[in-house]
């Protein structure tokens, strides 16, 4: 008699829950947000990209006014200095 298989040796034999598939396709569209937005990733703006995922996450639904809130948020936010954009390098 040939010996068991041992390839599903230490695997649960339940598959995942619904709430690892929910993370599993989060992570996966964050990382095509990303990566086709962008063609290579600084490690030093990872929090920015990932603020400007939050930002087009969150307003998914909302299309139509996506532009117009951008244009609005755009216009009433004071413009930075680049020396203030270098300063927040020291933090990440």
């Amino acid at each position: 008699m040939p010996p068991p298989d041992n390839k599903d040796r230490g695997r649960s034999r339940v598959g995942p829950g619904p709430a690892f598939k929910w993370v599993n396709t989060a992570l996966g569209n964050i990382k095509a947000a990303i990566t086709g937005t962008y063609r290579s990733i600084n490690s030093k703006h990872v929090p920015r990209y990932l603020a400007e995922f939050e930002y087009r996450f969150n307003r998914r639904y909302d299309l139509a006014a996506m532009v117009p809130r951008l244009c609005q948020v755009g216009v009433r936010t004071p413009p930075m200095p680049y020396r203030l954009l270098k300063l927040a390098d020291v933090y990440v």
